[in-house]
């Protein structure tokens, strides 16, 4: 029986993150994943390949809506072919999990093929091509989740799909019908929408991306209407009924009302589960929670002491840059280390265009929190760069301690606020205040230059180019 220093059970950006941090710290690790591919849901199934079909559909939108005013004339039609676009979508997965690969071999960690499972708290089953067990002195688990269902809906995985279906299909909707109003819902219908689709999305709660500033919600709105997108908000969804190739979903509208809406595919993203199955936690001495998470103290450690977790399993966002942190928190704490994780300052992004990026409070929050705040905003249009690119909605919303000055939140939507939201988190991270923002020199003509102008608004309501 082969023994382990650290065994991780997952292979997403949290498991093999993890796995990569203990072996650079000398321990001995092996790293067990159930599907023929490292990576998990995000290489495999969410964040990459979603990002692959988004930046495709751009190109597209861009040659048939744009070009012609930039000066760039293409003769004939130009016309999409779904297959070579989702071909080229599997080609960066397969690289980017084959760049897994790599590093497991490059950081000596051996690689298990098969489910997890616990025999105790130190032994693991794998099952697989065949039946192995391994002993490990510790484990992180980093089984991560699944997407979520309503319980009256039944997903055929062909009309009535989640998102990994949605990744490969073989033709363009006519009408896609998304259930939630979130990032992933918000993503790829908007990558069907620029090939061509009739998207209508149907929210339960009163506002898109819920769960982020409502400025931003606000703005989105209005420009995913601005593409034509049918946006409805309030709706409790209560069937979703496949008749042939017609999907037709029923919903009570905030009136109460019964509204119906006919697609030929309906997409269900109505958020995403913790995944333990076959884990045998109990075995383990491992609790999970009601809402079927695994439970963890301050320090990541389940009820067993010798058994972590980490990323979408336990509570928080469920990110794979929070996975990741954790992934290497983990590792450094079994080493003995003293890491902290600031998960106030862990960034949150939706990937449609234009971006939208934020991380620390929203002003929802700072009012609950009975928190004195100043806001400064800087609109994007009133960027040169932007209109060098023709990227004119959005803006930079920053919120600041009315007292201190110290940056509390950062809130953008425009093109590029997912790189972006980096500058606000390390200028968090240092505590900075609005004002050393706005003391900054930023390149110009650059869209970073917004965060600039926000600092200086939140400084003394003294932006320069408004």
């Amino acid at each position: 029986m082969n023994s382990y220093d650290v065994a991780v059970i997952g292979s997403g950006p949290g498991g093999y993150v993890a796995a990569i941090r203990c072996a650079q710290l000398g321990m001995k690790t092996a790293i067990i994943e159930k599907y023929s591919t490292l990576g998990g849901t995000c290489l495999n199934v969410g964040c990459i390949p979603s990002k692959a079909l988004l930046d495709s559909s751009h190109h597209y939108e861009d040659a048939i809506k744009h070009f012609e005013e930039h000066g760039i004339e293409i003769p004939g039609e130009i016309k999409v072919n779904l297959k070579q676009m989702i071909n080229r979508k599997q080609a960066v997965v397969d690289q980017t999990t084959g760049g897994i690969d790599f590093l497991m071999k490059k950081n000596k960690i051996d690689v298990y093929e098969g489910l997890g499972s616990f025999k105790d708290a130190t032994h693991i089953t794998i099952t697989g091509k065949e039946t192995i067990e391994i002993e490990a002195k510790n484990t992180i688990i980093a089984t991560g989740s699944k997407p979520s269902n309503l319980p009256f809906i039944s997903i055929d995985k062909e009309r009535i799909i989640t998102s990994t279906e949605a990744l490969k299909l073989t033709e363009i909707p006519k009408h896609l019908i998304v259930i939630g109003g979130g990032v992933i819902g918000l993503e790829l219908g908007q990558v069907y929408k620029r090939l061509g689709a009739e998207v209508s999305v149907i929210e339960y709660m009163d506002r898109i991306i819920p769960t982020m500033d409502s400025g931003l919600s606000k703005e989105l709105n209005k420009v995913l209407k601005k593409q034509k997108f049918q946006i409805n908000i309030s709706h409790k969804v209560k069937s979703v009924e496949r008749k042939g190739d017609e999907v037709i979903v029923k919903a009570d509208n905030k009136k109460g009302e019964e509204v119906e809406f006919k697609g030929d595919y309906c997409l269900v993203s109505v958020g995403r589960r913790p995944y333990t199955d076959g884990l045998n936690a109990e075995a383990a001495g491992v609790k999970i929670t009601d809402r079927g998470q695994v439970e963890v103290n301050e320090h990541l450690q389940t009820s067993a002491s010798n058994i972590y977790a980490i990323g979408d399993v336990v509570k928080g966002a469920m990110l794979a840059h929070k996975a990741e942190e954790e992934g290497v928190f983990v590792a450094e704490t079994i080493a003995g280390q003293k890491p902290h994780i600031d998960y106030n300052l862990i960034p949150g992004v939706v990937y449609t265009w234009p971006e939208v990026a934020s991380v620390g409070k929203t002003e929802e929050q700072l009012k609950e929190a009975g928190v004195e705040y100043k806001t400064g905003s800087f609109p994007m249009r009133a960027l040169g760069r932007s209109r060098a690119s023709m990227d004119l909605d959005g803006f930079v919303k920053i919120l600041a301690d009315k007292t201190t000055d110290e940056i509390l939140g950062v809130h953008m939507i425009g093109a590029r606020a997912a790189d972006m939201i980096a500058e606000a988190v390390v200028a968090m991270e240092f505590r900075a205040s609005a004002e050393d923002v706005s003391r900054m020199s930023h390149a110009h003509p650059t869209f970073t230059e917004a965060i600039k102008e926000a600092a200086l608004a939140a400084t003394e309501d003294r932006a320069l180019h408004i």
